[in-house]
């Protein structure tokens, strides 16, 4: 256990109890948050033919800061620099943005095949974060692995057309698993060297950090307008998307718990494999057949996800911060301002 997660809470349950619980604690919040996410999203996308998803994040993000308020969270229990925050929004922006532009040159079979193997950069990218330096075992990228293949054959079992592949697309859709990639490992980094840093704080930060960055692309492409326009005259709208933010909420801070407590690389195999639950789950409501293909990839996904589990062998590398003098001392702080980059030593955290 991580030094830090006694007296880490998930809205108002404390964490401080064994692995498993907090494993199916945080993974309950998650995927409940996204369940609710995906219908809304089904309704709103789907039924009413509202694609505007800079204008709806733009809306959520309002809905997370009037939720964390009233969780009890002020600036002024910020034990971490804006500088830090001001790079993951910019990479999250980045990413989100790549992602909705591949979709102009990606079929959906060639999506899935991509957003599958997510887990597998952000295992990569581990090596090089500064602050974090993860190294991961033999038997961690093979069950990564089985995942993400038991993943792509369980999703595109029922498709009926093979995955297109374009130059732009690929190059837009791989630029934006490496964002996703630097995003997980990056929090998971300021999470490890600084334990006093909260859920509430992470997701307070990234978002007021990243309202402005929303208001660019939504100008330049006139979705502020049109959705605007749309959205008034079914003013319902608005409540789903407020209770669809609520949602949303209990699920970041959730993976954000998990990423806290279990690290990145174990996060995104969680988050990967709710596609895949989610499908299973629409075939159990709504009585489809599964195929050999389907029964395959969970079995490929079951077999990940067990090995996954099995306990390592060797001592895990990664920076045990329990060793650590919690207080402020000189070598933390210098890793700290390693990992955000800051150049100025007088750009202290505001308290």
């Amino acid at each position: 256990m991580k030094n830090g997660d006694q007296t880490r809470f998930l809205f108002g349950i404390s964490l401080h109890r064994p692995k498993w619980q907090q494993f199916l604690i945080c993974s309950f919040g998650f995927f409940f948050g996204y369940l609710v996410n995906g219908v809304c999203e089904e309704y709103v996308y789907n039924r009413l033919q509202f694609s505007y998803g800079w204008y709806f994040t733009f809306v959520q993000g309002f809905v997370y800061l009037i939720l964390i308020r009233l969780q009890g969270f002020t600036m002024k229990q910020m034990v971490n620099p804006w500088n830090s925050y001001v790079k993951l929004s910019s990479v999250l922006m980045g990413s989100h943005g790549l992602t909705k532009g591949s979709l102009a040159y990606l079929n959906y079979p060639a999506q899935i095949m991509f957003k599958s193997t997510k887990v597998l950069p952000v295992m990569i990218m581990g090596a090089f974060v500064p602050g974090l330096r993860r190294k991961y075992s033999l038997h961690e990228y093979i069950s990564a692995l089985l995942l993400v293949v038991g993943l792509i054959l369980f999703t595109l079992a029922d498709s009926q057309t093979s995955p297109n592949f374009s130059i732009i697309g690929v190059v837009m859709i791989s630029g934006a698993l490496i964002m996703d990639a630097f995003l997980g490992n990056f929090q998971e980094a300021i999470f490890t060297i600084n334990p006093e840093t909260t859920q509430m704080e992470m997701l307070f930060c990234s978002t007021i950090v990243g309202i402005p960055f929303l208001l660019v692309p939504m100008v330049l492409t006139g979705e502020l307008f049109k959705a605007w326009s749309s959205c008034s005259q079914y003013p319902y709208v608005y409540g789903v998307l407020v209770f669809e933010a609520m949602a949303t909420f209990i699920g970041q801070v959730s993976v954000l718990s998990l990423i806290a407590i279990f690290g990145a690389a174990t996060t995104a195999m969680i988050t990967t494999a709710r596609k895949a639950v989610t499908l299973l789950l629409s075939y159990m409501i709504f009585t489809k057949p599964l195929t050999e293909r389907h029964g395959l990839g969970l079995l490929l996904i079951s077999m990940g996800i067990i090995l996954r589990m099995l306990p390592d062998t060797k001592p895990s590398p990664r920076v045990q911060v329990s060793n650590v003098n919690v207080k402020k001392s000189k070598a933390f702080s210098k890793e700290l301002e390693s990992v955000v980059d800051e150049q100025d030593e007088e750009k202290k955290p505001l308290i």
